[in-house]
């Protein structure tokens, strides 16, 4: 970009101008000729203005908390109903008697998982449809540390023998049992039609 010259008529106004002019400074020596003026300052760019917008608007509300794994009564309380609705229903209220139960309160791991798996087969078998799993609540650690263990290892781990093989194939639903028949402490086991 070049700048234009100043036309003569340009020039003899700015000497009226000067002449008329009050110096600000009269004791820096007149020079003899009009200094050049100082190169424009760049202007800034106008900044951008967005309409409707406010501070924080797309930033979360809340603090997000760590997703911690459901516990396992409630990841069972939400799986899909895959057995008689209406029957379902009286089972969780309670209404339905067990035609078996297994208590493997009180047992390790190495001998209960053998345990359930004889009990569930030979239940489905004879025929039966709905068996009581008793698992027991568990304890409370005495030292919790670093990593938080779920409470009660057979109640935590039933669940899961329940759904793999060889048992899966066996069990239609898991639920947690109505408080007349054990609470959390034990399990409906519904059981498909034996072959």
């Amino acid at each position: 970009m070049t700048r234009r010259k100043l036309t003569e008529e340009e020039i003899e106004l700015w000497r009226k101008v000067t002449k008329q002019a009050e110096r600000l400074h009269p004791e820096l020596p007149q020079s003899v000729h009009p200094t050049t003026l100082p190169k424009p300052k760049p202007t800034k760019t106008p900044k951008m203005r967005l309409d409707g917008f406010e501070i924080g608007q797309t930033a979360p509300a809340k603090a997000t908390r760590h997703a911690l794994k459901p516990s396992v009564t409630d990841s069972l309380r939400a799986s899909p109903v895959q057995m008689d609705t209406k029957a379902f229903g009286r089972m969780k209220r309670g209404k339905l008697k067990p035609e078996g139960r297994i208590d493997l309160h009180g047992m390790r791991i190495d001998t209960a998982h053998p345990a359930l798996v004889r009990f569930v087969l030979t239940a489905q078998a004879q025929g039966k449809r709905l068996v009581l799993v008793i698992t027991g609540k568990g304890k409370d650690r005495d030292e919790p540390g670093p990593i938080p263990t779920p409470r009660g290892v057979l109640r935590n781990q039933v669940p899961h023998w329940l759904s793999i093989p060889p048992l899966a194939q066996a069990v239609l639903q898991v639920t947690p049992a109505h408080i007349s028949h054990g609470g959390d402490g034990a399990y409906y086991v519904y059981l498909r039609r034996g072959r």
